[in-house]
């Protein structure tokens, strides 16, 4: 597929995608394209810019790199303190966080796992929960 960036004698400007340019050529000769704002059939491309990918990503200016480094190491030390000092409950945590919020169980620090619909209802109901993102070994 290809997009095309067109115009109609009218001025009016629009886009219209097309299985290949000699698609585009077929169509405009049987007069097939037509302006979506009035209806003209005399259409033609429009002078369009090449969309161009950068064969790489820009590299990490060293700023940035030392902030993400930063970051990563304060996210791997609370994570190591949470696993030192509170219980960890599992997929149990939404009910627990209920339980010691309510007074139905005994105050203490836990973490465990949450899904996003879970953490939003924890929230609503003003019970205090922080979400801590995945560090890159949580992915291996």
């Amino acid at each position: 597929m290809i997009r095309f960036a067109l115009t109609c004698d009218h001025g009016h400007a629009f886009d219209a995608w097309f299985g290949s340019g000699d698609s585009y050529d077929e169509q405009i000769e049987a007069r097939a394209v037509a302006c979506p704002s009035c209806g003209s059939i005399e259409v033609k491309k429009a002078p369009m810019a090449p969309a161009v990918r950068r064969s790489r990503p820009a590299p990490e200016s060293p700023a940035a790199a030392s902030d993400r480094k930063k970051t990563y190491a304060v996210l791997k030390g609370l994570r190591a303190h949470l696993e030192a000092n509170a219980e960890h409950v599992g997929p149990a945590f939404p009910e627990e966080a209920r339980k010691m919020h309510y007074g139905e169980s005994e105050a203490r620090s836990i973490y465990g796992e949450a899904s996003l619909e879970e953490a939003k209802a924890l929230h609503e109901e003003g019970i205090p929960a922080v979400p801590l993102p995945p560090l890159p070994e949580d992915h291996n």
